[in-house]
């Protein structure tokens, strides 16, 4: 289900992810979406990270709730940012739009659940 939130309550919750990335109290899942942007681009962890600090309100597009029956408490956020990156083999800059989505949990820790190039064109709410 979507949530209609306001820039104000889009820009708060990002500010407290920052703050958890800054801290080192987030990961990046294992999984095979996300590790391709490692072996097709130079790309690193503080690259990674230097991404989720550049992320601002107008790369925000939505927030769903969590369909993993586990966890239905939980609110995904989902943003969207095209940054240049090296290809690995070639060597040429190229523009990506990648797909970010993730938690913030309520001790303060980010889980990364997605991070990799979009599937499909995003819709931005303040854009």
């Amino acid at each position: 289900m979507f949530l209609d939130l306001s820039r104000e309550e889009v820009g708060q919750y990002l500010e407290e992810v920052k703050q958890a990335v800054r801290n080192d109290r987030y990961r990046v899942s294992p999984r095979g979406k996300n590790e391709e942007l490692y072996v097709t681009y130079i790309f690193s962890e503080a690259k990674c990270k230097e991404i989720l600090l550049e992320l601002c309100v107008e790369d925000f597009s939505e927030a769903v709730h969590n369909e993993h029956p586990s966890h239905p408490e939980e609110v995904l956020y989902i943003f969207g940012k095209n940054v240049q990156l090296l290809t690995r083999f070639g060597g040429e800059e190229e523009t990506v739009a990648l797909y970010i989505k993730f938690n913030k949990l309520a001790n303060m820790y980010v889980i990364v659940i997605s991070f990799h190039k979009q599937q499909y064109p995003l819709n931005y709410k303040f854009k």
